[in-house]
């Protein structure tokens, strides 16, 4: 794999997630779960600020990476031969898939294609993903317009719908709320023509994202339905805020770090819920880097 010069970047000691808003709340198609976390895995490694805590512009990051199937394992608890056929099966998705996004000024949408190259290396036991240069816009850090959150927070997930309305809550952190229509929770779940049915679409989507989600999280996760008339028309989530510190350094730099709501595990009679200490040190809070 050739890197071209570009600026060094301040790598975190957990993989992140840095993504635009506009793309945070896009149509994936028919990604899989796992091709999804394939993909997040990816655009982890990207990084967006260089050693200095400044934000770098799309043209200064790595377009070009590798993951690994003992990467993946580690990360997501999965069999390492499980994930040797999710890395090859995801290439063929990252290629195929485009992605649906709003425009910036909401005036329509555009389609944009993952990645321009994919390979799979059975002998090494890694991909490499080469992003486009449409979608690297949307994967840099623009300050208070992307949504960044460490991936052992949704490793534990076991549906793509958990994992896309958790990611929609980060927006929101700050507030303790936030809603949704109906339809743009469909775009954004990219149901397509399942579930057409309301009752169902709740049940399989948002419902037990929302269980999923308590089961995993000290969060209070609640949702209540907004009608219009009889019609369901948009569903309004309440969770717990996230806690915001200000903190200065020796160098006297301020940063906000923010405190997440705790990790839950159950005892062996999985009744009793306990914080699971070791996945909380350094991996449910985050510095938010300023310039």
């Amino acid at each position: 794999m050739n890197k071209i010069n570009l600026p060094k970047v301040l790598h975190s000691k957990t993989p992140k997630s840095y993504k635009n808003k506009k793309l945070n709340n896009a149509n994936f198609g028919d990604f899989s779960h796992n091709d999804y976390q394939v993909f997040l895995h990816l655009i982890s490694k990207i990084g967006g600020v260089d050693e200095y805590g400044k934000y770098l512009q799309p043209h200064e990051l790595q377009r070009e990476h590798i993951l690994t199937a003992k990467e993946f394992s580690s990360l997501f608890n999965t069999n390492i031969h499980h994930s040797y056929r999710v890395l090859k099966k995801a290439i063929d998705k990252l290629m195929k898939t485009d992605i649906k996004v709003e425009k910036e000024d909401d005036s329509g949408f555009c389609r944009i294609n993952v990645c321009s190259k994919a390979e799979y290396s059975k002998n090494q036991g890694h991909i490499i993903v080469k992003f486009t240069d449409d979608i690297m816009p949307y994967l840099a850090q623009v300050k208070k317009k992307f949504v960044l959150y460490n991936l052992k927070e949704v490793a534990n997930f076991g549906s793509l719908y958990t994992t896309r309305l958790y990611e929609l809550i980060q927006e929101f952190k700050e507030t303790g709320w936030l809603v949704k229509s109906v339809d743009q929770l469909r775009e954004t779940f990219a149901v397509g023509n399942k579930f057409k049915a309301y009752r169902d679409f709740k049940v399989k989507t948002f419902a037990h994202a929302c269980k999923e989600i308590n089961d995993n999280y000290d969060m209070d996760l609640k949702f209540e339905e907004e009608k219009n008339g009889r019609k369901v028309v948009a569903v309004k989530f309440f969770f717990k805020k996230t806690l915001i510190h200000n903190v200065t350094n020796k160098a006297g730099k301020s940063k906000n770090v923010y405190q997440k709501p705790k990790l839950l595990v159950k005892n062996k009679k999985g009744k009793v819920k306990q914080i699971n200490s070791d996945i909380l040190e350094g991996q449910l809070s985050f510095i938010d880097l300023k310039t």
